[in-house]
């Protein structure tokens, strides 16, 4: 039994919907188990701390201060080339769109817009769309780059009127827990005309593993379902992969796609926007060695034809 004493005020202030009310007792519903676990807790906090250290925004900064720290001191010779390594590096980031190169072999590990049944028994969408901080401070919902994820999750809800619908997504910055994405998506229910959908929002979960399961804990899927997955497209790989490890099968539909297979080869001056997109397209690449060498993914690069019992060989 749900406490409805801990549904927020604000719902019964402005007259909620019973489909309203039902979102929040699904989300307030007592867990299965406690969480944070330690292992899971101490996994978010070194994945966030060595992250600051080595992304490549970081690292040109580190180098930038090391040249002149060896040329203060005295230590010319070696300040002069770590700062030509430097200047080189940046000239690259700065002329060539180094991110996209990343992102586009893993934008093509899934097919865009795939056939789908005519059945789909859930849609899953992953949070990473919206600003928690910013929505709360303006008292709207405020958008990512990642919009594309709520506005597919919008489309294919009318699409599968039947299907049980799941938002996932709590905050995943270390100074803003108090702030929860998921508090904006019943908002975003009503203004896109699915307000009398009920819908599960999982509002605790700090990355993509614990996405994934915490919202298993919630919807106890059976494996002969079938669920419809959203995220972004460079983003999928990884994602599947935690949904096989915890033997949820999904329809993969990627969205937000951040390369241009038909303008890779381009040289424009774009530092600021390059530096972006390659500090996320590494954060991928490296958020899927993580994945997999602490057994959190099935595979090290899941795709089309090795998704949840392909033919590859999947880690022991």
């Amino acid at each position: 039994m749900v406490d409805g004493s801990k549904i927020p005020q604000e719902l019964h202030k402005r007259g909620t919907s019973f489909a309203e009310l039902r979102v929040y007792s699904r989300a307030l519903a007592p867990k299965p188990f406690q969480w944070p676990l330690l292992m899971d807790t101490l996994f978010f906090l070194s994945s966030k701390i060595l992250w600051a250290l080595v992304s490549p925004d970081s690292l040109l900064l580190i180098l930038l201060v090391a040249s002149w720290l060896l040329l203060a001191l005295g230590l010319s010779r070696w300040g002069r080339h770590l700062l030509t390594i430097t200047c080189a590096a940046a000239l690259l980031v700065a002329f060539l769109p180094l991110g996209e190169w990343l992102f586009y072999p893993l934008e093509r590990r899934f097919t865009t817009n795939p056939e789908l049944p005519s059945r789909i028994d859930g849609i899953i969408v992953l949070g990473g769309a919206v600003s928690p901080q910013r929505s709360s401070a303006w008292q709207q919902i405020q958008y990512d780059d990642a919009a594309e994820r709520m506005s597919a999750f919008a489309a294919l809800a009318r699409r599968y009127p039947d299907a049980e619908l799941v938002f996932t997504g709590g905050n995943g910055s270390l100074t803003g827990q108090a702030f929860k994405e998921a508090d904006s998506v019943p908002g975003f229910m009503q203004d896109m005309g699915l307000g009398d959908r009920e819908l599960v929002i999982e509002a605790e979960s700090r990355n993509t593993w614990e996405n994934v399961v915490l919202s298993k804990a919630l919807v106890l899927p059976d494996t002969q379902e079938r669920w419809l997955l959203i995220t972004s497209a460079f983003h999928m790989p990884r994602a599947t992969g935690i949904f096989c490890e915890q033997n949820w099968p999904v329809i993969p539909w990627p969205v937000d796609h951040r390369s241009n297979p038909d303008n890779l080869l381009r040289v424009e001056l774009q530092f600021a926007a390059h530096l972006r997109e390659l500090s996320m397209a590494t954060r991928e690449w490296l958020g899927l060695l993580a994945y997999y060498f602490t057994g959190r993914s099935t595979r090290l690069l899941p795709g089309e034809a090795t998704h949840c019992g392909g033919t590859d060989t999947p880690r022991s």
